[in-house]
């Protein structure tokens, strides 16, 4: 009786680890496993974006994000959260996805030195991050996707030097710049790229700024400020986006300046593009959102089946850090491209030409065939 107990004893011992081998090997198999593909079919995925000043993040990265992680993964969620220009915030956003179990955090920093924290609580984790839009200092990112960000300066400090010499306005005229952020990334790569065009054009920088979390209310305040000084020395203002942009035509025209000097911009809000048509605002660039928002959703879907895609280039960190990445073009945008750009795109929604041309700019439309 005794030798019969422990051989079954034996044999128990057998089949449990036998047993428990199976479920280590189940587990580790990534795809292969059921447990595994339903994991992935019902992921819940992190969308982090930095403000609510900007107006492209509520308005199309978002909404375009959520409907293409719906398309490619109908049981998949999408938890979001806005930092509303607080890094601390954000930082405490992310941790609350991290804690409900996220799959992979799509994180668009307001502070990209900041977010190199987030990065390493996510990593512990065994969360892959996607740097969106703006990079985020860290080694540990696993993608990054985004616009050519100096090219996008150096098309604006184009535009803006072409704009005065065919306006004749003479070598040595003054130029405001209105820079980005100092905390984002992509901001400092405007900075460098207009720069590159700006210095050497012949024109002169009498004051530049960069505005603290992109507020349109704060680069209004600054260019009062230098309006005040220079008057009508100011020939030609650098705006890194369209939010920047409006805020130095508001102080301008407070002002009573006249003729409004050409004014760049950034991201074809409509507001901005509907200051171009007015003749306020010179010109803007345009970046595709919903190919950058879609490309975003789509990787963030492969993470979460364990794909890991190679990306089309590497961006490097200021660490040095070589990030797969993934780089759009951006088009520069006047009146004379607006139809064939953000009206053929559709960047407004079905029939943008309708949100444009309301009654205050129908005239402005039709001068410039925007139908």
């Amino acid at each position: 009786m005794k030798i019969a107990t422990k051989r079954g004893v034996i044999a128990s011992a057998a089949i449990l680890l036998t047993a428990l081998s199976l479920t280590a090997c189940s587990n580790g198999s990534g795809n292969s496993s059921g447990s595994s593909t339903k994991d992935a079919s019902s992921a819940s995925i992190g969308l982090l974006l930095p403000d609510s000043v900007t107006a492209r993040y509520e308005a199309a990265d978002k909404p375009y994000f959520e409907a293409k992680v719906k398309d490619l993964c109908s049981g998949c969620k999408v938890l979001y959260a806005n930092a509303d220009g607080d890094a601390s915030k954000q930082q405490q956003q992310a941790e609350s996805m991290l804690t409900q179990g996220v799959k992979v955090l799509v994180l668009d920093p307001f502070d990209g030195e900041a977010a190199a924290s987030i990065v390493g609580e996510a990593k512990a984790k065994n969360v892959p991050v996607i740097s969106y839009d703006r990079l985020i200092n860290s080694p540990d990112s696993n993608y990054y996707i985004s616009f050519d960000n100096e090219k996008v300066g150096k098309l604006q400090g184009q535009a803006l030097v072409d704009k005065l010499k065919k306006d004749g306005v003479a070598s040595g005229a003054g130029i405001l710049m209105v820079n980005g952020s100092p905390t984002d990334n992509n901001a400092t790569l405007f900075k460098k790229g207009a720069h590159s065009v700006i210095d050497s054009s012949g024109y002169k920088v009498l004051a530049e700024f960069d505005t603290p979390g992109w507020d349109p209310a704060k680069a209004q305040d600054w260019v009062s400020g230098q309006v005040s000084q220079f008057k009508d020395q100011i020939k030609g203002v650098y705006a890194a986006n369209d939010g920047t942009g409006g805020g130095a035509i508001a102080a301008m025209k407070a002002a009573n300046l006249s003729p409004l000097p050409p004014v760049t911009g950034q991201d074809a809000e409509l507001a901005g593009i509907q200051r171009i048509l007015a003749g306020d605002q010179y010109m803007t660039v345009y970046k595709a959102l919903k190919p950058e928002a879609e490309k975003a959703a789509e990787l963030a879907v492969d993470l979460t089946k364990g794909d890991k895609p190679k990306g089309d280039t590497t961006v490097n960190t200021a660490g040095g850090a070589a990030i797969q990445s993934f780089l759009l073009t951006p088009v520069a945008v006047t009146t004379d491209n607006i139809e064939s750009t953000v009206v053929k795109d559709e960047f407004y929604g079905p029939n943008s030409a309708s949100q444009i041309c309301t009654a205050d700019y129908k005239a402005d439309c039709d001068k410039y065939g925007i139908k």
